[in-house]
């Protein structure tokens, strides 16, 4: 080689030699630093067509969205003996690029909760997935010809033995308990190596009730089993082991999870980048999916206030996934009818945002006040969507035109409008509203429950005010239960109040529902602070009554007598004359009325023109046909007269609006002129919660009219609502 050549490849090597080595590098990139995301599978429940597997995604491990707008990503019907697909699992390989998937072969309508089958999966992109079904009582009929449950399985690469392991719970029949059992798959992933052998004991004085849904994570070199025990207080508890097929033993029979509910379907991820790891369940009873945080697997603190989703999982597990990966899905899953993106900006009733795929078309209604001659929605786009325009926009004339796009989907155009809309009058969740115009401040007041807990667990009360009806301001907690009421500390619902002018000065009364049973505070002032009596005042069935609750209180006093009355009941109404002191009941006037069977709960009376209205819920709260319906009285205690026609406010399915109910009314002093103030599911998502929306709830003010008859006019629910009055 000549001397000229020498030197051109020792150049070109010394040139190409760190852009090789950063292509080198690049593609060995560890894969702890490539994820980007995460991938969380789930079902959604046991109806028909919800037994299947479903797919979202986040980019925090805390906010996730679904993608295919919720639907099945596999067919049930294909992939299953039964037609019905549960508790999937899913897992990275150890080569990181393939991955496995495990779930219960089971539909719920058909086979109750009795199943023989197990369903796995294989795949190397999570798009198109190689499915194979293992019966158990078929594969094994000497070692469990009788087993009648095969739930949840889940699978974990065993480094000792070169295989994947998956583990799973079964029964043998009624009367026996479901045991967690273990076996090898065969080298293709369609079936097992040999019989399941029983991978979990518990200890003989603990846990010896059903053990299910096991959950297996590698830390600090040992094995943490999280599992459903039913023996003692049910719930996730933990179980470790120095190996992966034996020796588990159980750290406490105390619950790792965070709840009070029954629990299932632990599933435990470790966020990108971080020490922390996320433990979620099934809290199957109340209907919702709890998550927690811990650093040592055995301390867990409560996130779910950090947490959103915008779908009701069932019995999932998370994944964390590459950049490449989460693209790819929402190359294939993604969906410009679905947007993945939400408005942002602080002019905004953020709950009440509308966003119509079919129709492109979003609403944001605005607060008031607000200019929509320059309006910034502030879209706030998931990963690989993008938007156009961008920052303030005319909405003043009509919609304005946006445009989204997504990769690999291309664009589409929504129609994007902006109005002040009133309703709701609160922003948050609260139901079940209490109005007063106070004449010591010349002002109104709304008393709600405030709402947005599971199975309306909320434990305090907080007061609203206005000049206007309106324009509220939040007066924040008036009474907590947990630390101002001795005699319960749960459920704190549906309060109500009376202004009193005593000896010169005021005082209120505040009636309230806790523990079923309803109490008494007095305060000088609307916001108080209140002080309990230190006991119920209601916690008693009336006259023979054996069924409901005793909650919801209504107070009035009576324009014509002076004299102030008290109504409650659930499934009944009851009603009883107060002492003067307000603080007890005349027990010689209670008096059960005569009511039909559209009436649930939520009385409320007024008086107008010499005669007393009596107002009251139908149908359960949780139900989209939740409305208000009356009678009329010549006295507060008097015989009801029912009208033919007597419904004071319903659904309206076309404006979509729902579960119109539980109303109080309000007269603006020295005028015939009255307002209904009422809750109804959030709008829009509340009718897609299903019974959840019964604790989702908003309060709306519409204006109530009566005609030349004296009958209540049905109210038209409106998302406008009334202008500020003077």
């Amino acid at each position: 080689m000549n001397l000229k050549k020498q030197t051109f490849l020792s150049f070109a090597v010394a040139l190409l030699l760190p852009l090789m080595t950063i292509f080198l590098n690049s593609c060995s990139k560890p894969l702890d630093e490539q994820l980007e995301g995460y991938l969380f599978v789930y079902f959604t429940g046991n109806g028909p067509g919800e037994e299947a597997i479903r797919y979202a995604v986040s980019t925090d491990g805390y906010n996730f969205r679904a993608l295919n707008g919720n639907q099945p990503v596999l067919d049930s019907k294909k992939i299953s003996t039964s037609g019905g697909v549960r508790d999937p699992h899913i897992l990275r390989g150890a080569d990181g690029k393939t991955f496995y998937m495990v779930a219960t072969d089971l539909y719920v309508p058909e086979q109750g909760w009795n199943n023989f089958a197990m369903i796995l999966m294989k795949s190397s992109d999570l798009v198109h997935w190689k499915t194979s079904v293992v019966n158990i009582p078929e594969t094994y009929p000497a070692e469990f010809g009788a087993v009648d449950r095969v739930w949840a399985p889940q699978t974990i690469y065993d480094e000792a033995a070169g295989k994947y392991m998956i583990y799973f719970s079964m029964r043998s029949g009624d009367g026996t308990p479901d045991i967690i059992y273990y076996a090898y798959a065969n080298n293709d992933f369609t079936g097992l190596e040999e019989a399941p052998k029983q991978l979990y004991f518990p200890p003989a004085d603990s846990n010896t009730k059903a053990c299910i849904d096991g959950d297996i994570i590698p830390f600090n070199g040992k094995f943490y089993l999280f599992h459903k025990a039913e023996d003692g207080d049910p719930g996730i508890k933990l179980a470790i082991s120095d190996k992966l097929t034996e020796g588990y033993q159980l750290v406490s029979d105390k619950r790792v999870d965070c709840e009070k509910d029954r629990v299932e379907g632990s599933g435990i991820f470790k966020l990108n980048h971080s020490n922390d790891y996320i433990l979620m369940y099934d809290v199957y009873t109340a209907g919702r999916y709890q998550f927690t945080k811990s650093s040592d697997l055995e301390h867990f603190e409560v996130i779910d206030h950090e947490v959103s989703m915008n779908f009701h999982p069932r019995h999932g597990t998370v994944m964390p996934v590459t950049g490449d990966e989460l693209k790819r899905l929402m190359e294939t899953y993604g969906s410009l009818d679905d947007l993945m993106v939400e408005a942002t900006s602080p002019q905004l009733k953020k709950l009440n945002v509308v966003i119509d795929g079919a129709a492109k078309t979003i609403h944001l209604p605005v607060k008031r006040g607000t200019d929509l001659t320059a309006l910034d929605p502030q879209f706030s786009c998931f990963k690989y969507f993008a938007v156009s325009p961008v920052g303030p926009q005319d909405f003043s004339k009509g919609p304005v035109g946006y445009t989204f796009s997504l990769e690999g989907k291309g664009e589409a155009v929504y129609q994007v409008s902006a109005s002040e809309d009133h309703n709701p009058v609160l922003e948050g969740y609260y139901a079940d509203p209490e109005i007063l115009y106070s004449e010591k401040t010349g002002k109104y007041y709304i008393y709600p429950t405030s709402d947005g807990f599971w199975n309306w667990s909320g434990t305090s009360f907080k007061a609203f005010s206005s000049d206007n009806l309106v324009d509220w301001t939040d007066e924040g907690v008036i009474l907590d239960l947990k630390k101002d009421v001795s005699w319960a500390d749960r459920n704190a619902w549906a309060p109500c109040i009376v202004e009193k002018k005593i000896d010169g000065g005021y005082k209120y009364f505040y009636y309230f529902c806790a523990a079923q049973k309803i109490g008494v505070a007095v305060a000088d002032n609307p916001t108080g602070p209140f002080t309990d009596s230190g006991k119920p005042l209601v916690d008693f069935k009336t006259l023979g009554v054996t069924r409901g609750q005793e909650i919801d209180p209504d107070v009035f006093t009576d324009p014509v007598s002076g004299k102030t009355y008290l109504y409650w009941g659930n499934g009944y109404m009851a009603g009883a004359e107060l002492n003067p002191d307000m603080t007890s009941l005349n027990m010689k006037t209670l008096k059960q009325f005569n009511i039909d069977d559209t009436f649930r709960e939520g009385t409320y009376v007024i008086f107008r023109n010499g005669t007393y209205y009596f107002m009251w819920s139908e149908d359960d709260t949780r139900s989209p046909n939740y409305r208000v319906r009356y009678a009329t009285a010549d006295s507060p205690m008097g015989k009801l007269t029912i009208p033919d026609e007597n419904i004071v406010i319903q659904r309206d399915s076309v404006a979509s609006i729902f579960a119109t109910g539980h109303n109080s009314v309000i007269q603006v002093p020295g005028k015939d002129e009255w307002y209904l103030v009422y809750h109804r599911f959030t709008r829009p998502k509340g009718i897609e919660m299903g019974r959840a929306g019964g604790f989702h709830r908003e309060v709306c003010i519409d204006k109530l009219n009566f005609g030349a008859d004296g009958k209540i006019i049905e109210v038209k629910p409106t998302l406008k609502g009334i202008e500020p009055i003077k």
